[in-house]
């Protein structure tokens, strides 16, 4: 999937590779990391230009890390499972529960600083299965440019510490001004209320 504007922590989604889970115009949060701190399952931000003749950010999922064995696929129809490691993978993300969805057979060995990334709508998913002449459709971690993140937290305590830090800077501008107002009314020459001799 096609994820068009870049603007700080969000990006919107084009295309509709990683359907149902993000459909076309969704907004996402992904939290900005190396490409060696995600993992298995979860969703990857990256770019790939070379590969797919646009400067764009997208986003598949994770199937794959350096040194996992992905292959596809044990049984048929919807009972069709990547494996990575021997174990079938239970992917509840994939859209009408069709885990291989182009019928590509592959058998993967990823190499190590690299990802193995499919899209969840495995029918309608431009991912590793096609660029097989390419490191086996891997793609560098030095190419991730964040995770995808379901938590708004994140954004959310970041706007509230903005606000608060922003109050916090006005009270102070305010004692600040009425301090100085002190100040200078202290050090003025008192003017008695009686006349005085000299």
């Amino acid at each position: 999937m096609r994820a068009g504007r870049r603007d700080g922590a969000n990006v919107a989604c084009r295309g509709t590779s990683m359907s149902p889970t993000y459909e076309p115009g969704d907004r996402v949060v992904y939290e900005r990391v190396d490409g060696s701190e995600v993992r298995r399952g979860e969703v990857a931000l990256f770019s790939a230009p070379e590969r797919y003749g646009f400067d764009a950010y997208l986003m598949h999922r994770v199937t794959g890390v350096g040194g996992d064995h992905v292959v596809c696929c044990t049984g048929q129809g919807r009972n069709a499972r990547i494996t990575v490691n021997g174990k079938p993978l239970t992917e509840p993300y994939v859209n009408h529960g069709d885990a291989d969805g182009a019928h590509k057979a592959y058998d993967v060995t990823v190499p190590q600083g690299r990802l193995f990334l499919l899209g969840d709508n495995r029918g309608n998913a431009r991912d590793s299965r096609f660029f097989a002449d390419d490191h086996d459709g891997t793609v560098a971690v030095s190419a991730v440019r964040g995770r995808v993140t379901e938590d708004y937290t994140v954004p959310v305590l970041l706007g509230g510490a903005m606000i608060v830090g922003a109050v916090c800077v006005l009270v102070g501008l305010g004692l600040g001004i009425a301090a100085l107002a002190v100040r200078r009314r202290r050090t003025a020459a008192p003017v008695p209320p009686w006349p005085v001799q000299v």
